[in-house]
């Protein structure tokens, strides 16, 4: 499934460059992946039927698509998806917890596999562990530091990533999440 993704994104950047030589706007896609036990077949009634998947793994699946662009990310992966690919190399972008469920599950976006991540992504990627866990230890100037050092130095490696948490801990600063906060953030809409 994965693999499929990445191939979507090469052929959607082979479409867009079409696209802009005729001088139509590029077209921008988000894929949401997650794994887990479904059901599938015809779901309905005698008359409204429908062959299709149903299950807490689709809809998280659903709610990961809907998200991407939250995140900058073409692609996002659920932990359980991040789990059975080991050799993935992979930035957990969040902690979140989606419309209808109270648990947070962890989330992630693929860069690509091994021996297929350009450096400077690999460079960035243990300064943002570092810098996420300074927010999630509620270290609002450390974490306000090194999201700052990803944004102007690491900039083509997540800039509307690195823009999201230097946001919210500006929000975080004024109404601190307590003691008792998980690191989650909560997303409302679908």
């Amino acid at each position: 499934g994965l693999i499929s993704a990445f191939e979507m994104l090469t052929a959607m950047e082979l479409l867009n460059e079409e696209f802009i030589k005729k001088g139509w706007p590029p077209i921008k896609v988000g894929i949401g992946l997650n794994s887990g036990r479904v059901s599938v077949g015809n779901m309905g009634s005698e008359i409204r039927l429908a062959y299709t998947v149903m299950g807490d793994a689709v809809n998280l699946a659903s709610r990961l698509e809907g998200i991407t662009k939250e995140y900058g990310a073409a692609i996002i992966i659920g932990e359980e998806t991040r789990r059975l690919l080991p050799d993935l190399v992979a930035r957990e972008v969040d902690k979140v917890k989606v419309k209808g469920k109270d648990l947070a599950v962890r989330i992630y976006e693929p860069l690509g596999f091994e021996g297929q991540v350009d450096p400077e992504s690999l460079a960035a990627l243990p300064l943002f562990e570092k810098a996420l866990q300074a927010y999630r230890d509620q270290d609002w100037g450390e974490a306000d530091k090194q999201f700052r050092n990803l944004a102007q130095n690491y900039k083509n490696t997540g800039e509307v990533l690195y823009d999201l948490y230097l946001e919210r801990i500006i929000h975080l600063r004024q109404d601190p999440p307590g003691a008792n906060w998980d690191g989650s953030f909560t997303f409302t809409k679908k």
